[in-house]
C-alpha cells in the first residue's frame, strides 16, 4: 500500500481518527448560537455535557447526547474559528 505523504486527500484525512491524522486536531469546536426568540447570542461547546439555556430568556439552546451536544432546532449557529 502507497501513502503520498506530501499531498494528503483532506477528504480521507477527516475520517481518520483524531490521533492517526497526520497533523492531530481536534474533533470539538466552540459555536456562537442564536436564539430565535430574543436573538441573543451564547458562546457553546460542541461537545457540552450540559443543558445550555439563553442568558436572555432563559430557552433551552441545546441538550447533551454523550458525544456532540444537539440544538435546538429553531436556533442558528455559527463556528468559531473558521
Amino acid at each position: 500500500m502507497e501513502l503520498d505523504l506530501l499531498n494528503v486527500d483532506p477528504i480521507e484525512e477527516e475520517k481518520l481518527n483524531k490521533l492517526k491524522r497526520f497533523i492531530q486536531t481536534p474533533n470539538s469546536y466552540f459555536m456562537d448560537v442564536k436564539c430565535s426568540s430574543c436573538k441573543a447570542v451564547t458562546v457553546v461547546f460542541s461537545h457540552s455535557a450540559t443543558i445550555v439555556t439563553c442568558s436572555g430568556c432563559n430557552d433551552v439552546l441545546c441538550t447533551p447526547t454523550g458525544g456532540k451536544a444537539k440544538l435546538v432546532p429553531k436556533s442558528a449557529y455559527k463556528r468559531k474559528g473558521d
